[in-house]
Order: C-alpha cells, then sequence, then structure tokens
C-alpha cells in the first residue's frame, strides 16, 4: 500500500459514504483510480467490510478496550493503515513512552473482542501489545 491508499483509508473510516467524486478531489486522483483502489483493497482483504458508527452512548452494553500497541522498527506506516482497516479499532492513536500506538477497540461481546485482538496481534509489523477492558467511567460533579 502507498500513502494514496492510506489516505484513501482514512476518508473512508471518516466516512465510508462519501462519494467516489469526492473521495477523488480529496485525493488528487480520477474516479477511476479511486474505484480501483477500493476495489483492489477489498480483493485483498483489507477493506472487509463497511459499518455504521454509533456514539458511544448509543450502544452501553458494548465492550470497550484499549490496545496498547509496540511496533517493529519502522513500521509504523503499514501498522497503521491496518490498524485503520480494522473494524474493530475505532479510534487510533500514536503515543511517546513505552507503547507506540493506542488502540480503542469496540466490540458487541467478549467473542467479538477476542477475534479483534487475534486479528490485531497478526498484523505484520506489531511486536507486542497489552489490552484492558474498559469496566466503569466516573465522572466528577
Amino acid at each position: 500500500m502507498d500513502s494514496v491508499d492510506q489516505q484513501l483509508l482514512a476518508l473512508l473510516r471518516q466516512d465510508a459514504r462519501t462519494t467516489v467524486a469526492t473521495l477523488a478531489g480529496k485525493l488528487g486522483v480520477s474516479r477511476g483510480t479511486v474505484t480501483n483502489r477500493v476495489r483492489r483493497l477489498e480483493d485483498d482483504g483489507v477493506i472487509t467490510g463497511y459499518t455504521v458508527k454509533l456514539r458511544p452512548d448509543a450502544q452501553p452494553d458494548l465492550i470497550a478496550a484499549w490496545m496498547s500497541i509496540t511496533v517493529d522498527g519502522n513500521q509504523t506506516r503499514e501498522v497503521i493503515a491496518h490498524l485503520l482497516g480494522e473494524p474493530g479499532v475505532a479510534a487510533l492513536h500514536d503515543t511517546n513512552g513505552r507503547w507506540d500506538l493506542l488502540a480503542e477497540l469496540r466490540a458487541g461481546n467478549l467473542g467479538e473482542l477476542a477475534a479483534v485482538l487475534e486479528r490485531v496481534r497478526l498484523i505484520k509489523g506489531i511486536a507486542g501489545t497489552e489490552t484492558s477492558i474498559h469496566l466503569q467511567t466516573y465522572r466528577g460533579a
């Protein structure tokens, strides 16, 4: 994947219903190029589906977790591109310190969360992970 593919994935993660014409304009390429790249990303299994994003409080029973990720060497861009295509990753953050990335995960149940964890751990370039499940939120008055 090149930088255009990565930018395309980022735009689709923001809004998978963005028109091909809008994507082409934002990327500075033709509509045919966008269509061909999306088809290739789907055929290669990078894009595995499309989904609807909901506010976190719209699904109170949804399991939330945070995965801290260490990346091997200079593979951060490739790992980010793969993570942006993972439907279980709700948000992805670059960090400093012990971990390179922090992924916010969402799943409907523990089985789905286990599947997300397995898919993420199999991404080439990920050296290690540590996952914490969100149990409860406390808010001050």
